[in-house]
């Protein structure tokens, strides 16, 4: 997939793609990051505690969710190229196992400095917003980085 330049980029532009949460993705997510709190990974506890009652089961960490923002980031807006500088995350609604996300970015602002200001969120397969945000990325300027 081609990245775009800071050139190529215009505010509205918007892309983005879908996931389904796995069981597998929850524990890989806690293998990796150390966060293996019982409302991810234990069905009793998040079927039986106060927490897990108000959730019905199991949830998916919210920057497993939120993490699918560094794809938009990485292939699509800008997409190769590009540089992560800083991410702002609202978790609206929990992640269930099975929950298809779409994942979006939309170009709000061209920076200077090649940098882009990007509306994200994850909506889930109701339409509703489950994570939002605001992303800045550092878009690549030549042509030959983002092939």
């Amino acid at each position: 997939m081609r990245g775009k330049t800071y050139d190529e980029i215009n505010v509205g532009l918007k892309d983005g793609f879908s996931k389904t949460i796995t069981e597998s993705d929850i524990h890989s997510f806690s293998a990796f990051t150390s966060d293996f709190n019982p409302i991810h990974v234990d069905e009793v506890y998040a079927t039986t505690s106060k927490l897990g009652q108000k959730t019905q089961g199991r949830i998916a960490q919210g920057m497993l969710s939120a993490s699918l923002f560094s794809t938009i980031i990485g292939m699509y807006i800008p997409g190769k190229g590009a540089l992560y500088v800083s991410q702002q995350c609202n978790f609206l609604k929990p992640v269930k196992i099975g929950d298809t996300l779409k994942v979006e970015g939309e170009v709000l602002e061209k920076l200077p400095k090649n940098r882009v200001r990007i509306m994200m969120r994850c909506y889930n397969q109701r339409g509703e917003v489950v994570v939002d945000g605001e992303a800045i990325a550092i878009a690549a300027t030549r042509v030959e980085d983002v092939v």
